[in-house]
């Protein structure tokens, strides 16, 4: 299983939501593949206000504050 990871550099939200990501891969094997959102005008323009965003199978299940809970719950099923 592949989940991407939305965010952009000096997101201090980001990066507690990527080490949140981080903590339930250790329960749920899966692989991370992080975007830069500024690498991208369309990425930019789609996720700017909602980073950190997480996405699996080309959907979105969750964005903003990032918890453990929820993760574990979509990414398990």
């Amino acid at each position: 299983m592949s989940v991407k990871f939305y965010s952009r550099p000096n997101c201090s939200l980001c990066e507690e939501g990527l080490a949140t990501l981080k903590l339930v891969q250790e329960d749920i094997p899966f692989q991370i593949e992080v975007v830069n959102i500024e690498d991208s005008d369309e990425l930019h323009e789609k996720y700017m206000l909602m980073i950190p965003v997480v996405e699996k199978d080309g959907k979105v299940i969750q964005s903003g504050i990032i918890d453990y809970v929820t993760l574990l719950d979509k990414l398990s099923s």
